[in-house]
């Protein structure tokens, strides 16, 4: 993108909260829920998969999972309820009500990074997880939640020509990696845009 449109700054802030597109704080925003209201352009962007995952470690070390009843003896890692900016997040207690926690944060960066360390089992998005061989996903078949991005700017933002190639772009992306953000290969297709 930067070579083809180097007149073009991205600037990319990934920030636990929704950003105020009223107020200025971003001239694009991609959330995990479609605004309700508001004069916005708005277009989903993709779905995208969450599984549940453990190192070989966590697993060699722990009861063993052959069925989601067996999740009762784990611990998760996973968000703080309190502080999570979207019910889209909050998808433990929808699969398993009593699940116990060990360590909760508002950074999926950091819920992904201790699963690496075997304190816990996570969910964590596919796109996240399947590239890294130190993962192992647990029960795909039973355990899988799907969510959207939703890509969204200002109404009067609409003819600006930064605007909509950096839309378009974002899409073609996305796009283009469907099968990765899905979790159905575990390689994203880089540079493909390029040809």
């Amino acid at each position: 993108f930067q070579d083809r449109y180097p007149g073009i700054t991205l600037e990319v802030l990934p920030v636990p909260h929704f950003v105020n597109l009223s107020r200025r704080e971003a001239d694009i925003a991609i959330t995990l829920e479609r605004p309700e209201r508001g004069p916005y352009v708005c277009r989903k962007l993709c779905d995208y998969r969450l599984r549940l995952y453990a190192t070989p470690e966590y697993l060699a070390t722990h009861p063993a999972i052959a069925e989601p009843a067996d999740l009762r003896s784990h611990s998760f890692i996973t968000y703080v309820d309190d502080l999570a900016f979207s019910p889209e997040l909050l998808y433990l207690e929808r699969i398993l009500p009593e699940a116990s926690s060990a360590l909760r944060s508002t950074s999926v960066i950091a819920q992904y990074q201790a699963a690496l360390c075997s304190h816990a089992l996570a969910i964590l998005p596919c796109f996240l997880a399947e590239p890294d061989s130190r993962l192992v996903s647990l029960l795909p078949e039973q355990i899988q939640i799907t969510r959207q991005f939703w890509l969204y700017y200002r109404e009067d933002l609409r003819r600006l020509r930064r605007i909509t190639l950096v839309s378009d772009y974002l899409r073609a992306c996305a796009d283009g990696n469907r099968d990765f953000l899905l979790g159905e290969t575990r390689v994203p297709r880089l540079g493909w845009l390029e040809s």
